[in-house]
């Protein structure tokens, strides 16, 4: 199973405005690698990135049926990804288990979703994703 796990950054959820040229500081960089070396080494990690914040991104919303894009930053953002894993496990379990190691900063939250794999949709929905 394939799970995408998100990292929502404590400093969002504060309302906190962030820099929009923040670069975590070094000794946060090297805690997280070594926990993404040991997910590497344990065969889980497919893929892993940081994000950069709000005020570089936008938004597409879609109200009415027509598209609207909004740049940066969002305020009324407040569960904002800071970044991702994805991860393969054999179960939600593992991925919790392992995710309860993370080097979190205090207040950061990781929401873990498990990815939908085409076998389990019915077949009809299966045969118009293959077409």
């Amino acid at each position: 199973m394939r799970f995408m796990v998100l990292m929502i950054p404590g400093v969002y959820q504060k309302g906190k405005k962030v820099d929009p040229n923040f670069a975590p500081p070094a000794d946060a960089i090297e805690r997280m690698g070594k926990f993404n070396a040991e997910m590497v080494k344990a065969g889980m990690m497919i893929s892993a990135d940081g994000l950069h914040p709000l005020t570089t991104g936008a938004r597409i919303s879609y109200a009415g049926g027509k598209p609207k894009v909004t740049d940066g930053p969002f305020v009324e953002a407040k569960e904002v990804l800071g970044g991702f894993w994805m991860l393969q496990a054999k179960s939600k379990e593992d991925v919790v288990e392992w995710m309860k190691r993370c080097p979190a900063e205090p207040d950061d939250v990781i929401e873990i979703r498990q990815v939908f794999e085409l076998s389990e949709f019915p077949e009809d929905v299966q045969k118009a994703a293959r077409s």
